[in-house]
């Protein structure tokens, strides 16, 4: 609740009074200042206080009873008792001045121009002028005490009203940080606990959450507030289900871990957890395994400023390595990343590690020679990939040069430079693709598994996982932002599945199976069950507060919009190309028992494919896929840009 002084808080009452009661109370004290002022006036025109009752030469009674039957009238068809606060200020003391304006012409009139016995004619001037001053600051005064009181109660009902889910200490502090804001008003707590439904905590009820529905209906309420920063993920997941049945806006605070430093705020309020969407329990970490290839060490990122890659940073800034080098060739994304990590590291202290941010493209050899020779890592997560399935159909051989080439050419740094570790970051998509994003993926994964095969101090592996949630182009972001648009979502295909993983937990995983390396290794995350699109898209609409439009429900208030598969888009994704894969040290790691052909035949292969790659021929270089890559199958025809143009010329020019 909000703390109150005495002085607001003794307002309190009267702000609760009936409307009727209140103008009654103001046309009292009105009807008070016109006595007192007649009183005032006879004092000063005769030096002495004259009783109204009886005087042997006054008569003062006349005077009180006109002022009353004069004032009153005029004041009410002024209108000075229809809006008594919320029109306080300077336009209310005009209307004021207006109607003792025309008083005072009748009560001048009546006692000064015309003059009563008993009643010097000056009292007819002062009291109008007494009249003035004690209602104007009647009314001055009423804006002071009472009007900056109301209109904040006046404003407080426009708010949004909200129950907070959970009467623990985060609910608490939020209240209390919710209190003394203008964004929303909280109206109520749920919790879990049956011991406490029907108290009161800080004046506000505390409720079952089984009576969400009708307490939506009963109290207007349009959003609930998750406070259970400790709740489990199985939990909050049964709980988001009650959510979305209430149909309320759902708004959540961060973990037990975030909110270790200092209280809670209002700023620490957030859109629904992306993982909270996926209702999946996160593994906690092998530390040992984290820091194995990475504390007091000298470690590369490339792609360092990409989605994957900058949370690489993070999470490897944490283990306190000696070195951290960020490659990129996005000048921007570099110079973002680096300003991050340097605001993260102030606060290590002395044993924060050296960042170095280096633009280059992994496809020059030249320049990361010269990056590799000059510090020695130890080393390198390969991030630095095209992804974009749409973007790289369109523009495959750059692709190839950049997934394949690019991993080849710091691959094979690393083994002629002594790097102990080389970690490829690669995807579900290499697992029978349709599209060359993931040909050129698996392609990167042959080359390091050819490599691994030859006689070299480099240990290298891959870890394969699925859609990381809230990267560039993720379907979550996108999503919220189409609701915040007021729609449509729009969906490529109906039965559309993907697996689904955060981006932090992606990036521990990652570290930690490149640490269990032994060579050529194929690491695949276990990324739970698949997630229709559909579903999570019907999901993100109903926590929001909304519903969907469709044809049973045209009311609705986001419509779903299904565009086609796009490019080389699959319908569902996969992990494994074989079978059987092994169990490792972590829960959330496996092993793929994955083929792999000898490195002389597939250096041979590359080098064939670099020439059809010069002179960007795209049949050939699908083809050439088709017959290195297991189980690639392009989904339909060539949409390369280049290609379509030089087609479209060449038809031009034959007509």
């Amino acid at each position: 609740m909000n703390r109150l002084n005495p002085f607001n808080a003794a307002a309190m009452p009267t702000l609760a009074l009936p409307r009727t009661i209140k103008r009654l109370i103001v046309l009292l004290v009105d009807a008070s200042l016109c006595v007192v002022a007649v009183s005032l006036a006879f004092y000063l025109r005769l030096g002495e206080w004259v009783p109204l009752s009886a005087h042997a030469e006054y008569r003062p009674l006349i005077p009180t009873l006109a002022s009353l039957g004069l004032a009153l009238p005029v004041f009410v068809a002024f209108g000075l008792y229809r809006a008594i606060f919320r029109y306080s200020g300077w336009p209310a003391l005009v209307t004021v001045g207006k109607a003792v304006g025309l008083y005072a012409l009748m009560y001048v009139a009546t006692f000064t121009l015309f003059g009563v016995p008993g009643v010097p004619r000056t009292v007819g001037l002062i009291q109008p002028l007494l009249v003035l001053f004690l209602v104007g600051s009647s009314r001055a005064l009423a804006r002071y005490w009472l009007g900056g009181l109301y209109l904040s109660q006046l404003k407080l009902g426009t708010l949004p009203k909200v129950l907070i889910y959970g009467a623990g200490s985060a609910g608490r502090q939020l209240a209390n940080a919710l209190a003394n804001s203008y964004e929303m008003r909280v109206v109520g707590y749920l919790d879990d606990d049956d011991r406490l439904h029907g108290h009161v905590l800080n004046g506000l009820a505390i409720y079952s959450p089984q009576d969400l529905a009708a307490l939506v209906n009963s109290l207007g309420v349009s959003d609930v507030l998750l406070a259970l920063p400790s709740t489990n993920r199985k939990r909050r997941n049964e709980i988001l289900t009650l959510m979305q049945q209430a149909k309320v806006s759902v708004r959540t605070l961060p973990s037990v871990m975030e909110l270790a430093q200092g209280k809670v705020s209002t700023a620490d309020l957030r859109e629904l957890d992306i993982d909270d969407l996926l209702g999946r329990e996160s593994v906690p970490p092998n530390h040992i395994l984290l820091g194995r290839n990475a504390t007091r060490k000298v470690v590369l990122i490339t792609g360092a400023g990409g989605s994957i890659g900058s949370e690489l940073c993070r999470q490897l800034l944490k283990l306190k390595p000696d070195t951290l080098l960020l490659v990129d060739q996005s000048e921007f994304a570099l110079y973002e990343v680096h300003q991050e990590l340097l605001d993260k590291a102030h606060s290590l202290g002395q044993g924060a590690p050296k960042l170095v941010p280096l633009l280059a493209s992994v496809r020059d050899a030249e320049r990361m020679r010269e990056v590799i020779t000059t510090w020695t890592p130890d080393t390198i997560y390969h991030a630095a990939a095209y992804k974009h399935v749409p973007l790289v159909e369109h523009n495959p051989a750059e692709a190839l040069k950049n997934n394949v080439w690019g991993t080849w050419t710091v691959a094979q740094l690393a083994a002629e430079h002594g790097v102990a570790d080389m970690v490829l970051v690669s995807t579900d998509k290499a697992v029978r693709p349709t599209n060359i994003m993931g040909a050129s993926k698996r392609l990167a994964e042959l080359v390091l598994q050819g490599l691994a095969s030859q006689e070299s101090k480099t240990t290298f592996s891959m870890v394969r996982f699925g859609n990381v949630l809230g990267s560039s182009g993720s379907v979550v972001p996108k999503f919220r932002q189409q609701i915040k648009n007021g729609g449509p979502i729009t969906l490529t295909h109906p039965e559309v599945t993907r697996f689904f993983m955060t981006i932090p937990e992606a990036a521990q995983l990652v570290i930690q199976a490149g640490a269990m390396a032994k060579g050529g290794d194929v690491f695949v995350l276990d990324m739970g069950e698949s997630v229709k699109i559909m579903d999570l898209a019907q999901r993100m609409i109903q926590l929001s507060g909304l519903t969907e439009r469709t044809d049973a429900n045209p009311d609705g208030d986001i419509a779903i919009e299904i565009t086609g598969l796009r490019p080389g888009e699959k319908l569902f994704e996969e992990l494994l190309i074989g079978n059987d894969p092994q169990a490792t040290l972590h829960p959330r790691i496996m092993k793929a028992n994955e083929e792999y052909m000898p490195w002389a035949d597939l250096q041979a292969s590359l080098n064939a494919m670099q020439v059809a790659l010069d002179v960007n021929d795209v049949g050939v270089l699908r083809r050439m896929l088709e017959q290195l890559v297991m189980g690639y199958q392009p989904s339909g025809d060539i949409v390369d840009w280049v290609h379509l143009a030089q087609e479209a010329e060449y038809e031009k020019s034959m007509v």
